[in-house]
């Protein structure tokens, strides 16, 4: 059983390197093991095919015959644009298949389990299964719920402010912290942010500094589109994808404008003054995201929290306080007592540089 868990270990890391690269397919590991040897290993490819299995054996050729794989989640067991890694595990005369997951896909729940069982294959189900669910997380909401799971982050001072009253926000951390917050949206099918931050701002909202080669979507929810066409967003939307979510109230022209310098746009409802989050997600879910770093601003994190949508909150604290005057980092809540207060638990702490970096999930 040690084994099994130290080899499983190696294939969920196998599976997060393809975090925000293989949408919409899931993020994958998988290890051949054969007489104590590890002699093939696999992770699901930029764009989501090859499959982790096939990968994995065609490393391992001759060696994956009476061999033991370890995949993070069930073997697929239907035709899409790939053939079913269950099949390639049968064909390649496997002894044992072990999964963390069973997979929620209804194309699949089970279906792969039962092949490679009826082919002779022993198959062992649920070795880091927690650790698995929660990697693969986005992949089953998209698939159960319709929704790409949420990471919402924070960089904010010791008294919560995320930028000053004159609307100067750069630079709140250091570079220790900006570094991990690129890392972070490289592990993500998409970076999200509200209409006012766009405005204020003006990010680019790419992963720099990285080495990486591919880039998530990046995604802008303003209801009116009252967007500047002379934005860093406009005038790249043709080299990395810009989606824009946007009420049914959106002005043709600007729609046309945007869709004139190459942006995705996604008409969403509206819940009262503001975009619907669960409009919004379901929109990105729609179009194949699994996984989203939310960076604010405060309404759009406010919003997303009141729904209770955020899946992980991470948050960056900076040793600098801006005072009551300062543009707060979650907008108004409507809070009247603790009970309807949003509560998440800590998952980990670490100091990054000068700062401090809290994760919380949803309980």
């Amino acid at each position: 059983m040690q084994d099994d868990k130290r080899y499983m270990a190696l294939a969920l890391t196998l599976g997060r390197r393809g975090q925000g690269r293989c949408w919409p397919n899931p993020a994958v590991g998988c290890v051949v093991v054969k007489d104590g040897r590890i002699v093939g290993r696999g992770a699901t490819a930029l764009g989501g095919r090859p499959h982790a299995e096939p990968q994995a054996l065609a490393q391992a050729g001759d060696a994956a015959a009476g061999s033991t794989v370890y995949v993070t989640l069930e073997p697929c067991s239907h035709y899409g644009k790939t053939p079913p890694c269950a099949e390639a595990l049968i064909n390649a005369q496997v002894a044992r298949v072990v999964v963390a997951v069973q997979d929620s896909d209804p194309r699949v729940s089970g279906r792969g389990l039962k092949m490679l069982q009826d082919a002779g294959i022993e198959v062992t189900v649920g070795v880091l299964a927690e650790e698995a669910a929660w990697d693969l997380k986005g992949f089953f909401l998209k698939t159960e719920v319709g929704r790409p799971f949420v990471t919402l982050k924070l960089a904010m001072t010791l008294d919560g402010r995320i930028a000053t009253a004159t609307g100067e926000s750069k630079w709140i951390t250091g570079p220790n912290a900006r570094r991990r917050v690129h890392a972070q949206r490289a592990s993500h099918d998409a970076v999200l942010v509200g209409g006012g931050t766009a405005r204020a701002d003006d990010p680019s909202l790419t992963v720099r500094d990285m080495g990486i080669s591919h880039q998530p979507v990046r995604v802008v929810a303003s209801r009116r589109l009252d967007l500047s066409m002379d934005s860093v967003l406009a005038k790249t939307a043709r080299d990395v994808p810009v989606w824009l979510l946007h009420g049914p109230d959106a002005d043709p022209e600007r729609r046309a404008a945007w869709a004139d310098a190459g942006a995705v746009l996604l008409p969403c409802d509206l819940h009262g003054a503001q975009l619907s989050p669960e409009a919004l997600l379901a929109a990105l879910g729609g179009q194949g995201l699994t996984r989203v770093y939310c960076e604010g601003g405060g309404s759009l994190a406010a919003s997303l929290l009141q729904a209770d949508l955020v899946d992980q909150l991470i948050v960056f604290s900076a040793g600098v306080a801006l005072g009551a005057e300062g543009h707060p980092a979650i907008g108004a809540l409507g809070v009247q007592a603790m009970a309807e207060a949003p509560r998440l638990q800590l998952a980990s702490q670490e100091r990054i540089g000068q700062d401090i970096m809290s994760v919380w999930r949803r309980a």
